[in-house]
């Protein structure tokens, strides 16, 4: 069975379903996590306290993915271009592991702030 979690920031919610990667069983045996939301074009990313080497490292990722970030422990949220991309496609800063994906439109954390509490939580 699939392992799912909630992503929330105030009144704004996601649900994301995980991977079998290794990072994503890390990440699921650390939750609830919260964090402070950082803006990076259309990305969110914050520090979580997992840490986890790279698997499968993408330079390229697509809305809605996941990713988790090793040098800086964090999580990543991709819902549109960032300052790195040549269109619309999400690209990091620099390799993230992909360990999930957002269901539905993830474009739905666009009005998410700088500085927003992210709170993300098994799906029950």
């Amino acid at each position: 069975m699939a392992k799912r979690i909630r992503i929330k920031s105030g009144q704004l919610e996601a649900i994301a379903e995980l991977n079998d990667t290794n990072t994503a069983q890390a990440i699921w045996e650390a939750l609830p996590i919260k964090g402070r939301a950082n803006l990076w074009g259309d990305e969110i990313y914050f520090t979580i306290p997992v840490s986890v080497g790279q698997e499968a490292g993408q330079e390229l990722v697509n809305v809605g993915d996941l990713g988790y970030w090793p040098p800086g422990k964090g999580f990543c949220i991709f819902f549109g271009p960032t300052p790195m991309s040549e269109g619309e496609q999400p690209r990091p800063a620099s390799p993230v592991t992909v360990f999930g994906k957002v269901i539905g439109d993830a474009t739905v954390f666009k009005p998410v702030t700088s500085g927003a509490e992210i709170t993300i939580e098994k799906e029950s």
